[in-house]
């Protein structure tokens, strides 16, 4: 049997993290597919420039491609020789860059017809785009066979838009490591000394992510604030980085050594963090133009056994499912509740992260993951 080729394409595969879902539907395809990943060597990220650098333990064939416009990437493009890798005999070209944006319009344009094209995307806001880009969308779409959701609140926002409702779909969320995040109580007693925390005594409310309006971090500060005013302990641990980093460490100040703001902290550290808390709180706030698309920190959080805490914004309540507590996302008063009954529970804390990890497993490892997009793949390549 010959082995069947996909070429996956996305400026998020510059982050080495980001490229674990071409190695998953590798390693789910065993063999009998080959993936390659074309990905910018160089883009301006949200808090700093990156570069392309592979990693011991790659499997998939990485090719790195310039790009111009990355600043603005409703209209960054990758340079010509996409259309050369493009006019490869690949059985599936699977775009990670939305359909309505000039990289995925260019993909669509140089996309052999041999190949199957299929999108991958995290829109989940109904939106009407202004030209060019309502007309780039649907010739994009005219050219797809198929799209991929990563989420059920993407589903719902696209099922019926023109140019994806007669395509086929699937709804796969993304992955996490289930073997790097785990449960890890050495690693919590090593962050938690580090932190001169060593009186495990007093629980750890836990955040991860960009430190900007949009996480909700005001909102949590002030239930924490609320809980501090009724002499309720707690610590706090804030993981990031971002333009409210001044206030966070203002209210670290305030509080009197109870809590921790971690920036620059390298995404293979991120577990240790996370073992070092009780739950982790996901307070996103919706905003017009945004709301949240999947919430990695929550997988990440329930790969090691610690329980979460979620908003309601976006994809939020369909990533936790029934392994967390989920609060009104503009309810201060229900989240300072929320945070004190789990503070105030250490079996129930317990409880939710056995629920948080079973459902990583179930669902988020990449295993699965991998699987699922390959099928999809499959059931494209065969109509």
């Amino acid at each position: 049997m010959s082995v069947r080729r996909i070429l996956t394409i996305g400026h998020s595969y510059v982050v080495r993290r980001n490229r674990e879902l071409a190695e998953a539907v590798a390693a789910a395809g065993q063999g009998a597919w080959e993936v390659s990943i074309v990905a910018p060597s160089a883009f301006p990220g949200d808090l700093g420039p990156l570069t392309l650098q592979r990693e011991p333990g790659e499997h998939c064939n990485v090719v790195p491609l310039p790009v111009q416009g990355a600043r603005w990437i409703h209209v960054m493009r990758y340079s010509r020789k996409l259309r050369d890798i493009l006019s490869e005999p690949w059985d599936v070209v699977h775009c990670w860059e939305e359909p309505y944006i000039v990289a995925g319009w260019q993909v669509a344009r140089a996309c052999a017809p041999r190949s199957a094209l299929v999108y991958a995307t995290f829109q989940n806001i109904t939106k009407r785009y202004p030209p060019p880009f309502n007309a780039i969308e649907r010739a994009s779409l005219r050219r797809a066979n198929g799209w991929i959701a990563f989420g059920r609140s993407v589903e719902r926002a696209l099922e019926r838009r023109r140019g994806y409702a007669d395509r086929p779909h699937t709804v796969i969320p993304f992955g996490v490591d289930t073997t790097r995040f785990a449960p890890d109580a050495s690693a919590r007693l090593v962050v938690r000394r580090v932190l001169q925390w060593q009186d495990d005594s007093v629980p750890v409310v836990g955040f991860v992510g960009r430190f900007v309006e949009g996480k909700g971090l005001p909102m949590l500060v002030e239930a924490l604030r609320a809980l501090a005013r009724r002499g309720v302990a707690w610590r706090a641990l804030f993981v990031g980085g971002g333009p409210l980093e001044a206030g966070l460490r203002a209210f670290a100040q305030e509080q009197d050594g109870r809590v921790a703001v971690a920036t620059g902290v390298a995404h293979d550290d991120v577990p240790r963090y996370l073992n070092a808390m009780d739950m982790l709180c996901a307070p996103s706030q919706t905003t017009p133009a945004w709301r949240e698309q999947f919430g990695r920190m929550i997988v990440e959080a329930f790969a090691c056994g610690v329980p979460v805490v979620g908003s309601d914004s976006g994809e939020i309540p369909h990533v936790v499912g029934d392994a967390g507590i989920i609060v009104g996302e503009r309810d201060e008063a229900g989240w300072t509740r929320a945070i004190e009954h789990l503070l105030s529970n250490a079996d129930e804390r317990v409880s939710l992260g056995q629920r948080g990890r079973a459902r990583a497993e179930a669902e988020f490892s990449w295993r699965v993951v991998g699987e699922r997009h390959l099928d999809f793949f499959s059931r494209i390549v065969a109509q």
